[in-house]
């Protein structure tokens, strides 16, 4: 079944019971995870940590894999020679972060939009499609299990009906959050790219919680319960096309939510509780050197650098420097050498990130 165009007749018929029930429950962790997030007093923090983890996340939907440490060692040392798997993740990160910056200033998503974010993941201006031959494969057998929309036409004008939707609430009373899962499998059947189909579709889903006002910050990172559930999630988007039936596809998605906004609010949770004990004991142990922006360049680099203290506090090389060793003096952060230079781990932030991951 190729796409249709949206909105979908009779969305009452998918929005069953059962649905409404997952939706309502989905709203009140969602609306918590906004609620949690809001009390960290520095943004960034969340965004670039959180960002990272939906960076791997996602990016391991598509089997590019990297490690935490390989991740923040290349945040660290732009100069250092990183695999290939972990530059493309980096780049999700920056698509990400991106993408939300325009779609919180315009709280619409554009096809311009889109195309950029795109572009930033896949380092290329190659556009929608425009040449046929496009097909989606099951990677165990090879078999074609779907065949997208090849013809150009096809592919500009089923995008602009998508992008129509996702910012016309008019068209369709569907509750925002059967909406992203609906917008999801949409973007994922019209394929509109030649790569970073899956990547694009997943940045989108979170861009659309920002736009719709359900999330302030992108802090909903859903690749990590794809991830954990990979063969259900192919199962379900084929199932929709193969069948017509909307309801466990719209389940799937709506748990998805459920369980990751779920483990965000603890992350962020546990975060802010560890951000407070830091806090305590570098202002028992450390008074003369305690800043509040020195706390907040622990917590938004887990590997940090004289360079990032000196750009966050606005100190001397000397001074950064200084700060760093008394820290790994107190056991606050651990040094490590690479070459001639230095990083420093805020250890147990790591240890958090791995185990919330």
């Amino acid at each position: 079944m190729t796409p249709q165009s949206l909105p979908l007749p009779n969305i009452e018929q998918w929005e069953t019971r059962a649905v409404l029930k997952k939706t309502a429950e989905a709203h009140r962790y969602l609306a918590e995870l906004k609620g949690v997030a809001a009390s960290i007093p520095n943004e960034s923090i969340l965004i670039n940590t959180l960002s990272l983890q939906e960076a791997k996340d996602s990016s391991e939907v598509e089997n590019i894999v990297t490690t935490h440490d390989e991740l923040y060692k290349a945040n660290v040392f732009e100069e250092a020679t990183v695999s290939p798997a972990t530059k493309e993740v980096q780049d999700y990160a920056y698509a990400l972060k991106q993408g939300f910056m325009v779609v919180r200033e315009n709280q619409i998503i554009r096809l311009a939009d889109i195309l950029t974010v795109q572009e930033y993941l896949e380092r290329n201006k190659a556009g929608l499609r425009k040449l046929p031959g496009t097909d989606l494969k099951n990677a165990r057998t090879g078999e074609v299990v779907y065949t997208p929309p090849q013809h150009p036409d096809d592919i500009v004008e089923l995008m602009d009906n998508l992008v129509q939707y996702i910012n016309d609430d008019q068209l369709c009373e569907a509750d925002p959050l059967v909406k992203m899962a609906i917008i999801h499998h949409q973007f994922e059947s019209i394929h509109p790219f030649y790569d970073g189909n899956g990547r694009t579709g997943r940045i989108l889903n979170i861009l659309y919680l920002v736009a719709k006002g359900l999330l302030n910050l992108p802090v909903l990172y859903l690749s990590r319960f794809i991830v954990h559930n990979k063969a259900d999630y192919y199962a379900q988007l084929q199932r929709v096309r193969d069948t017509g039936e909307w309801e466990p596809w719209l389940i799937y998605m709506l748990e998805g939510v459920i369980d990751t906004a779920k483990n965000t609010i603890s992350l962020i949770t546990e975060m802010k509780d560890l951000m407070a004990s830091v806090k305590h004991r570098m202002r028992e142990a450390l008074p003369k050197i305690y800043r509040q922006e020195l706390l907040n360049n622990l917590f938004n680099h887990p590997y940090t650098k004289i360079d990032f203290v000196m750009d966050d506090l606005d100190v001397t090389r000397m001074t950064a420097a200084k700060y760093l060793d008394q820290l790994v003096e107190h056991g606050f952060l651990t040094k490590q050498k690479v070459g001639r230079g230095n990083y420093y781990i805020n250890d147990p932030l790591c240890t958090l990130l791995m185990q919330h991951g």
